[in-house]
């Protein structure tokens, strides 16, 4: 079978998974979300933790209780790191020095997992399943409340509260994300994927050296890490690692596992909002530029120039065989247009194109689909920012689900879209200006080296987490401006939305006119994938023309 007819079957088989779970699944997590009844074991962690479950929360209640959560995590992971050498099964691993440890701690209570870190050599098992599988479910489960916090903020009229943080991070958890868990690792650890608590192995090697295998729970970190879209790995080599993804199929599963809740959640807004079309819109829009992002970077790395390229049937360089250029393309594709930050391969290597699109997928906000959660907020934002172009077009006050979007709405959206981007062109020019910084990057005077740099930013900032490689970014400096930049794109985002969420909920329900824009049909999703487009390249074109576009065209 040819390489194209491969990529081909995957990329169809993929959809047709995605589509069959698309609504029971979307509605599942609907339900999920709007039910007032709790179960015994949830009952008792709301006991546990001191909260009222049957309380109600407005938008600064709401945003304090998931920035205390948070801090909580931080702090205690970032404990978990500094005094590993105390905990059981350190496997004889040092405490983790101070600025990697806050980075590692940031990282992954904001959902981003970028690691500086080997993993296998770095951290022991207890810190592996008790701090950052933990932070796998947790934060995961606070990127889907704060979406569905906004969601109540367009169905919910004047009451003020947007839901209770503590139990929609619970049902997040106990009912979605856990028993997917379960299952999911059992059919990684059926297909080849490790799961044990051994100690290091020493083995001798064909030509007479040694060699300390690793084992440890790795498929049950696996599996959360690609569904949470996390993305941290067990091993530094990450889903490029036989232990971690060991065939074609659980590298096709892992896919599945990244995007079936971000391309789910448009079916639980639409259900949670009344208007199944609503949904469809949203996930028109996702589709549309995710699978326009999977042909081009297939193409790119299959038919770029060059007799030895065209001999391997495409840019394999950093890519591993058992998955192919399609499948790494995929993967690739899949990762950066989520908030995942896993990788199968490694970014560096592929094409200059290549390269620049792995960018693109994180600079366009990972709204297609995006991180859980993440992804539907991320994506609702700029509906309303596509809402608010089109009413001055016609000289019409705009609406969205039937809420008038405003002076004060849309400057928490302008806010929203200019942090991240401010976030990271500042950084990487900093970065890029300092003397003992540039000394990091490998590839220095090429455009690849500025590449590594604004990789490395857009990674952190927009919480994504993987690593383009070729940047040393294991140095105090990087560790702690990475570390700010993913608390900055993560939390000061998230903020806007529960102010945005908190305006929307005071307001009344404006009825429909003939005037009102239809924002379920065709016409607003090319609106919307427009106002993406223009926004993201008039922000980032000028750095992409310097750094990737200008090593594709070299």
């Amino acid at each position: 079978m040819s390489p194209t007819i491969a990529g081909i079957l995957q990329i169809s088989l993929l959809i047709a998974l995605l589509a069959a779970v698309h609504r029971p699944f979307g509605d599942y997590m609907a339900k999920v979300y709007s039910s007032d009844k709790h179960t015994r074991p949830e009952r008792w962690i709301y006991q546990a933790i001191g909260a009222n479950p049957d309380s109600g929360q407005r938008w600064g209640i709401y945003l304090r209780s998931v920035l205390a959560f948070s801090m909580f995590s931080l702090l205690g992971l970032y404990a978990l790191l500094r005094f590993q050498d105390k905990l059981p099964w350190n496997l004889g691993f040092q405490p983790m020095k101070a600025d990697q440890a806050f980075n590692t701690a940031a990282s992954f209570t904001a959902n981003t997992n970028w690691q500086s870190y080997s993993g296998e050599s770095a951290v022991g098992h207890t810190v592996q399943m008790a701090g950052l599988t933990v932070q796998n479910f947790v934060s995961a489960a606070v990127g889907m409340a704060v979406a569905v916090a906004l969601v109540r903020g367009f169905i919910r009229v004047r009451t003020g509260e947007i839901g209770n943080f503590w139990v929609d991070l619970v049902c997040g958890s106990v009912r979605i994300l856990l028993p997917i868990a379960v299952i999911g690792t059992i059919v990684l650890v059926a297909s080849g994927t490790l799961q044990n608590l051994a100690d290091p192995h020493t083995v001798t090697t064909l030509n007479g050296g040694t060699q300390t295998i690793t084992g440890g729970p790795v498929a049950s970190q696996e599996v959360v890490k690609e569904l949470g879209t996390n993305g941290g790995g067990f091993y530094n080599a990450n889903s490029a690692h036989p232990f971690e993804n060991p065939n074609a199929f659980t590298n096709l599963f892992e896919i599945f596992l990244i995007l079936v809740i971000p391309f789910s959640m448009p079916r639980t807004f639409g259900t949670l909002v009344g208007s199944a079309k609503q949904g469809y819109a949203i996930l028109g829009a996702m589709f549309a530029l995710w699978f326009v992002a999977v042909v081009l970077m297939t193409w790119t790395e299959m038919h770029h120039n060059g007799t030895a390229l065209e001999i391997a049937g495409g840019s394999t360089e950093g890519k591993e065989q058992r998955f192919g250029v399609p499948g790494s393309s995929l993967f690739a594709t899949s990762t950066t247009m989520t908030s995942t930050g896993a990788v199968n391969s490694f970014h560096s290597s592929f094409t200059g194109l290549g390269g620049g699109l792995t960018m693109l997928g994180m600079m366009l906000g990972e709204i297609s689909p995006g991180g859980v959660g993440s992804g539907l907020y991320g994506m609702l934002i700029m509906a309303i920012l596509a809402v608010f172009v089109a009413g001055l077009m016609v000289g019409r006050t705009p609406e969205y689900l039937g809420k008038k979007i405003g002076a004060g709405e849309m400057k928490l959206v302008a806010m929203y879209i200019l942090v991240v981007p401010a976030t990271i062109l500042t950084m990487t020019g900093i970065a890029l200006a300092l003397p003992g910084e540039r000394a990091s990057i490998l590839n220095s005077d090429s455009p690849h080296g500025l590449s590594e740099v604004l990789y490395a930013y857009t990674s952190g900032a927009n919480n994504n987490g993987s690593a383009f490689a070729g940047l040393g970014a294991n140095t105090e400096y990087y560790n702690t401006t990475i570390g700010f930049a993913m608390l900055i794109g993560r939390f000061l985002t998230i903020a806007l939305v529960l102010a945005l969420a908190g305006r929307l909920v005071e307001q009344r329900h404006v009825p429909e006119t003939v005037g009102t824009l239809k924002t379920h049909r065709p016409l607003f999703v090319g609106t919307l994938i427009g106002v993406i487009v223009i926004v993201t390249g008039l922000t980032f074109f000028p750095s992409l023309a310097l750094g990737p576009i200008a090593e594709g065209l070299a």
